[in-house]
């Protein structure tokens, strides 16, 4: 693959800093190809594409809009199975996933902000006898975002989709270790008709980061990322006083009640664990299970992660691909011994598979421990790798004073089939998203973020849309203005 330029006002350019980085396929440790490092040139001259981006896109009609968005989810569509294949290969994401998760759920989401566009209005008062106001909501400008590497083209069709619906354009910057798909999304958004300028791509490392988020030019930034790093970003676009949505980490609790459908539980307890390698931010990776369920519950679960196929991800009965990269397969290395030093339950896994043809790859198999403790480390810290804690419990109180007891609080689910108990403890749980006996549903159409440190401000649904406007009030005398002195 040739080396990857960045993607400013409509077309590629190269970056004028003259470096380049390297990305790499996680499966082999092969390098795939040579990606250009944006400088701060080259962001300044994405903000200026931008600008000039806004100011037609702004303007047009909202239904010429929405064709046009609704043309790049078409061509998404149409296209699905060829940047799946991409996403797998730069992610090490299994093709199972890609193939029917990411992608399209990305562009359900440009599908649902477009249908919003010729929707979205303000507000009117009127003050008789002879005055009247008008709320007008407006786009903010120039907005950028920073993505993740674990859902690297559905983060860039997530937060561009309800800015670009808003009439702003937007200024992307992928993470390093996944840059490829955002490239491609860049042209969908081109070839569907998105003017010059309303979409760019500038990849890079932290440095760029920084500048978008000290950048005067931009108005918005939002961030998908760890704690840490969303702080960075919150102080970086203080000094311009800039809006802020970041998606943060997570240690999200499962509470199973001894009542709870018994297979729905485990498998959900499963699916929340080792989807994508456990690299997911919402994952629900502290299982409380009720002690009257809980030996049976445990029992259950090695079999069953031990089944699950680990292996090439362009292999379509894989389940389990690698990690991101050599230097996080070693943090969660080393989170599994923390875990086995703990004098937690080993159930299974967290060893690198013996499988000769997997041994250039970032594998780790699926881990459970049972009998874990609120503050072991690994209990306690989000490991973003297959790590599963399982945690007994007596009652209701206890259940969720434990599960709130978190810096985080992105997500978290309850198994019951007690319909007052279902949400007495949804209602409880210190979380932005809470699931009923299901996990990680996500459809466009409802928010998603955290509380605490988990994040500020929400993904998707209608709130989204006061992320990307602000609102201009116009007051209306109807007969002359007399002095007040």
């Amino acid at each position: 693959m040739e080396v990857q330029r960045l993607h400013i006002d409509g077309g590629y350019v190269d970056a004028t800093s003259g470096e380049t980085f390297t990305t790499v396929n996680p499966a082999t440790n092969r390098d795939i190809c040579e990606v250009q490092q944006a400088a701060e040139a080259d962001v300044d001259r994405a903000v200026d594409a931008a600008r000039r981006g806004f100011e037609v896109w702004s303007q047009m009609p909202a239904m010429d809009r929405t064709r046009i968005m609704l043309r790049a989810v078409e061509i998404l569509r149409d296209r699905n199975d060829e940047f799946a294949h991409l996403e797998t290969l730069d992610t090490g994401k299994p093709l199972s996933e890609t193939t029917t998760e990411d992608i399209r759920t990305g562009a359900d989401v440009i599908e649902f902000y477009a249908g919003l566009i010729s929707s979205l209005h303000g507000q009117h008062f009127d003050f008789p006898p002879a005055a009247f106001a008008t709320i007008r909501r407006e786009p903010l400008g120039v907005c950028a975002g920073i993505g993740a590497w674990n859902y690297p083209m559905q983060i860039a069709m997530w937060k561009s989709a309800p800015a670009l619906a808003c009439g702003n354009s937007f200024i992307f910057k992928p993470a390093e270790l996944t840059p490829l798909t955002a490239l491609r999304l860049a042209e969908v958004y081109t070839e569907a008709g998105v003017p010059d300028g309303v979409f760019n791509v500038v990849q890079g490392d932290h440095r760029v980061g920084q500048m978008l988020s000290r950048h005067q030019g931009i108005d918005k930034i939002s961030l998908t990322g760890e704690v840490g790093t969303g702080k960075k970003v919150m102080a970086d676009a203080a000094t311009t006083l800039k809006g802020v949505t970041l998606e943060l980490g997570g240690k999200s609790p499962i509470i199973v009640f001894d009542d709870a459908d018994f297979d729905s539980a485990v498998n959900a307890a499963l699916v929340a664990n080792f989807y994508s390698a456990g690299e997911v931010c919402s994952n629900g990776t502290r299982v409380f299970v009720q002690r009257g369920m809980y030996e049976e519950f445990v029992s259950k679960l090695a079999p069953r992660a031990e089944a699950l196929k680990i292996g090439d991800p362009f292999d379509p009965d894989v389940v389990v691909g690698p990690l991101i990269s050599r230097e996080h397969h070693a943090k969660v290395m080393g989170y599994m011994d923390i875990a086995l030093a703990s004098g937690a339950r080993h159930l299974c896994g967290g060893t690198v598979p013996d499988d000769p043809a997997l041994a250039d790859g970032n594998y780790v198999t699926p881990a459970i421990f049972a009998d874990c403790e609120d503050d072991m480390q690994f209990v306690k810290e989000e490991v973003f790798g297959p790590l599963m804690a399982v945690l007994p419990f007596d009652d209701e109180d206890e259940a969720l004073r434990r599960a709130n007891d978190t810096n985080y609080g992105l997500s978290g689910a309850v198994f019951t089939t007690d319909f007052a108990r279902a949400h007495r403890v949804a209602n409880s749980i210190q979380a932005g998203s809470v699931w009923i006996n299901d996990y990680n549903a996500l459809p466009a159409s409802i928010p998603f973020g955290g509380y605490k440190q988990s994040g500020v401000g929400r993904e998707n649904g209608l709130v989204t849309i006061d992320h990307f406007t602000q609102w201009k009030t116009i007051y209306a005398n109807l007969t002359t203005f007399d002095a007040y002195y």
